[in-house]
């Protein structure tokens, strides 16, 4: 057996399933995977913390598909993993890998990935003779239940990823009335990339003696981002975005904006000047965002400009830039966003357009990440205006800190569904 199997073996993984993760690029575990997989192909509940782009995703999908495959041999179709997730892009994410890791194994698992947004009848259909996993939107499996397309009596593991921002987008509603249809014997497993109080709440409610894994950012851990904080005036921020994609050679760059408006304004601008771009965001139907993504992970998109629903739901293999053309409103979403360049082992740049009216609030997500970023100023794009005073009082710059309000929540999980 190939040496650079032994670490997964070793793990407790089959070598169908070590051969598998390999296929995937996947050639050692991660430190999320080193210490989750044991524990869970034990049976232990799990709540897990891990910077983005840590492999989450592979730590639990990995021992869920070798406890099916140890179920499946003796028994017929019948739900055994649940996994729920915040977004469609998420749901679409994990499904893929599902499916990538299973392919190569003696029985092939049947994954059904459901979400909102788009029609529910070919959910039912593909959910029609059974399925082996399934991963949704809390909201989507709540309407497939009411059709009764499905049952949960026989799930034998629950995950939840990304449950801060399950939370944060007000599922917790939902994931209530889901556990209520849940078979009280089985195995939770819980992984977020932040534990905040709320989720800690939902923790001593869904598991019963967990392990528990930490997994803090550290030099050998982090993700090889290099940062950069560009210094603009926010009216000239377009003419420098479309500077640096001719002088720098960039092949792709995600964009970050604010606002579905930003993100349909700017990335028509870039067209007008002959670039490639599209825009991502919440109002897209599910076929365009579709179409977006693919054409962005082949390459025929140069740019992608999009809203923080793309933050935690794209994993784009190989992307080497992400621009930050509007600052997040919470320091946390910094991380989420600029953690979608240097994945899986590769390296990225993450370059942030500072402006006068949001220094304060840059100074803020340095200070959150304990990370200073030195500031740069290009030639012939250096900025005139000058910063605002903060209101009397105001101790975040004048920007929002981590807290969303209830009207922003609402937007937010209507921006994921729809």
């Amino acid at each position: 057996m190939s040496a650079l199997l032994m670490p997964f073996t070793s793990l407790g993984l089959q070598p169908a399933l070590a051969d598998a993760a390999a296929a995937q690029g996947y050639a050692t575990p991660s430190a999320i995977q080193h210490a989750a997989i044991p524990l869970i192909l034990h049976g232990s509940d799990v709540l897990a913390t891990a910077q983005t782009g840590s492999g989450k995703t592979a730590a639990y999908c990995l021992p869920l598909l070798q406890q099916w495959l140890s179920q499946a041999a003796s028994s017929r179709r019948q739900l055994a993993g649940l996994i729920l997730l915040p977004t469609r892009e998420l749901a679409m994410q994990v499904g893929t890998t599902l499916r990538e890791l299973g392919d190569k194994l003696p029985r092939r698992p049947k994954v059904v990935v459901a979400y909102g947004g788009v029609s529910i009848n070919p959910q039912m259909m593909a959910l029609r003779g059974g399925a082996d996993i399934v991963v949704a939107t809390p909201g989507r499996l709540l309407d497939l239940l009411q059709h009764n397309a499905l049952r949960l009596s026989t799930v034998s593991t629950l995950v939840l990823d990304e449950a801060d921002r399950l939370l944060e987008l007000g599922f917790a509603d939902e994931i209530g009335q889901l556990l209520a249809l849940l078979p009280p014997y089985r195995q939770n497993l819980l992984f977020s990339a932040t534990f905040p109080p709320a989720l800690r709440t939902l923790a001593t409610q869904l598991l019963r003696q967990p392990q528990t894994i930490d997994i803090p950012a550290t030099p050998d851990n982090s993700p090889a981002i290099r940062q950069r904080a560009i210094e603009v005036d926010a009216a000239r921020r377009t003419m420098l975005l479309r500077h640096l994609l001719q002088t720098e050679n960039w092949e792709r760059v995600l964009v970050f904006v604010a606002s579905r408006h930003s993100a349909e304004r700017v990335s028509g601008k870039l067209q007008q000047a002959g670039i490639r771009a599209a825009a991502l965001h919440g109002d897209c139907s599910q076929s365009q965002r579709g179409q977006a993504l693919a054409d962005f992970k082949a390459a025929r998109l140069q740019v992608l400009v999009a809203t923080d629903v793309a933050a935690r739901g794209i994993d784009i293999a190989g992307l080497p830039l992400v621009v930050n053309y509007d600052l997040p409103r919470a320091a946390a979403d910094y991380t989420h966003r600029i953690g979608r360049t240097a994945r899986a082992g590769a390296s990225g740049v993450a370059i942030s357009f500072v402006c006068a009216d949001n220094a304060a609030h840059f100074r803020l997500i340095e200070k959150r990440q304990q990370q200073p970023v030195a500031r740069e100023r290009i030639v012939g794009f250096e900025p005139q205006d000058l910063p605002a005073s903060p209101p009397r009082g105001d101790l975040n710059g004048g920007i929002k800190g981590k807290r969303m309000s209830k009207k922003d929540k609402l937007r937010a999980a209507q921006a994921a569904q729809s």
